[in-house]
């Protein structure tokens, strides 16, 4: 980086990449039906994140105006409550709800992360503008249109996550909401190339919250409502941008000051292609399951397993785990367990469950079924190792497995099969399997929160793809409210 004279004021050029971005949201036109179609799923399913949180009070307790009573009327509403907040708070909220049960979508490659977390920027945006539109006689955006935005966002999170790890630096993948949510909400509010390069160039100066709540000693909620947070500071960048805030130009690559050099071991980011909208099309789906998605194979396994171990579960001698390297870095975790975050990030655990009762679901990491000791007996009996044709083929781009294997050996020498699945049922390779489960999963959900009528007109909404995406956005988060 020999071109910067660090004692020259002459500012210059926007680094490229921050460029790529603006570019891409203010340009790119998006004319891929799969990618509407993922996105369509990709919302029901994280509104059925979002309800399904809503039955635990440790979210429930995020949500609302940071401090008592202020609320905004006429503000961005929060689904399944009757809060009215300002855009920045709501997108926190609404990020902390689709995200507690890390039960949303997924995206995995050099760095991990889930896309859906940048809709609690995009519907909070979204829906303000709609309200405020309305009230001053224009129109509320499509669904359509706020899909576009998601899809965008999709592609700039995992487009960075495909060959950029920055968990090797230790910085959470939240960075990477906090990015891409940012540049399109920029868009949203009205801004322009300059604007989101501004913004973007904000969003990197903050550097990045640090992984440890994600990783023993220190696992804990916070990797719950840490995407929700950084949709907060995006809109933040966001609003700030659209008024004029100055940007810094080579907030990346300025010698000493940049963000390569201070966070990213002096690297630049390097990019697999341009921006499309691959990263829709390819999202995983957690359907099933609410489980760490390195393990959701290894939880379809051990429910294979079930039928043959439930009987003799007294009898087994020893479990054998296969996984791929990132399984053994991030989920790999012996020891007690100290709550819901640490049970559900530790792949021992969300094996144990379903070999012992045939299922896992989100209150099988709380406090009570955590104490029954056969669960941490079958953990101690557990060995993990790297497989590296699942590494390997969790690399490749025309494979993106996620594979795991799971095998358990009894003390008169007999075993089980050798149960090994490369694809989990969210993956692009099973959408037809997944995509009626996913349905099913987005009707429960919204059965237990929402009036009869409203469930009803949502489920007709769910059928019937073009009405959704001509329909305002407020009026279908009008909805959504209980």
């Amino acid at each position: 980086m020999s071109q910067f004279d660090l004692r020259s004021t002459v500012r210059p050029a926007p680094d490229p990449p921050m460029v790529d971005i603006a570019d891409y949201v203010v340009d790119y036109r998006i004319d891929s039906t799969e990618a509407f179609e993922t996105a369509r799923y990709m919302l029901l399913d994280s509104l059925a994140c979002a309800a399904l949180a809503m039955d635990h009070p440790g979210c429930v307790k995020h949500l609302g105006p940071l401090v008592p009573g202020a609320d905004m009327k006429g503000g961005a509403r929060v689904p399944f409550t009757a809060h009215e907040l300002d855009p920045a708070q709501a997108a926190y909220s609404i990020g902390v709800q689709i995200r507690w049960l890390d039960f949303n979508d997924t995206w995995l490659a050099a760095e991990w992360g889930h896309p859906s977390d940048n809709l609690g920027a995009i519907l909070a945006v979204a829906d303000y503008l709609g309200r405020k539109a309305i009230a001053e006689g224009g129109q509320a955006m499509t669904v359509r249109e706020v899909l576009g935005h998601a899809i965008k966002a999709h592609e700039i999170q995992g487009g960075y996550a495909l060959r950029n790890s920055f968990n090797r630096v230790g910085l959470d993948h939240v960075i990477l909401v906090r990015l891409a949510s940012t540049a399109v909400a920029t868009a949203m509010l009205g801004g322009g190339k300059d604007e989101i390069v501004n913004a973007v160039s904000h969003s990197w100066i903050d550097h990045g919250a640090l992984r440890t709540y994600r990783h023993a000693p220190n696992t804990g909620p916070r990797k719950s409502w840490a995407a929700g947070d950084a949709c907060r500071r995006a809109v933040i960048h966001a609003l700030n941008a659209v008024k004029g805030e100055a940007g810094y130009p080579s907030a990346l690559s300025v010698p000493t000051w940049g963000f390569y050099d201070v966070a990213f071991d002096g690297k630049p980011f390097v990019f697999e292609h341009p921006f499309g909208s691959y990263v829709m099309e390819n999202v995983l789906f957690k359907i099933s399951y609410p489980a760490e998605f390195h393990a959701q194979t290894a939880v379809e396994c051990a429910m294979a397993l079930h039928p043959q171990v439930r009987d003799r579960l007294n009898e087994i001698e020893r479990i054998e785990l296969e996984t791929q390297e990132a399984g053994v870095r991030i989920i790999d975790k012996a020891g007690p367990l100290a709550n819901y975050a640490d049970r559900d990030h530790c792949l021992q655990y969300m094996v144990a469950v379903p070999l012992i009762f045939g299922r896992l679901t989100a209150d099988d990491y709380g406090d009570a079924v955590a104490a029954d000791p056969r669960i941490d007996a079958l953990r101690e009996k557990m060995s993990v190792r790297e497989n590296e044709r699942f590494t390997r083929d969790y690399f490749d781009p025309d494979k993106r497995t996620i594979g795991n294997c799971v095998q358990v050996f009894f003390n008169d020498g007999s075993c089980t099969d050798k149960v090994s699945i490369d694809y989990p049922i969210g993956h692009r390779k099973r959408r037809a399997e997944g995509i009626p489960l996913l349905m099913a999963k987005f009707e429960a959900a919204i059965r237990a929160r929402l009036p009869a009528a409203n469930v009803e007109r949502l489920l007709g909404l769910a059928h019937e793809p073009e009405k959704l995406d001509a329909m305002s956005i407020s009026d279908l988060v009008a909805l959504l409210q209980s």
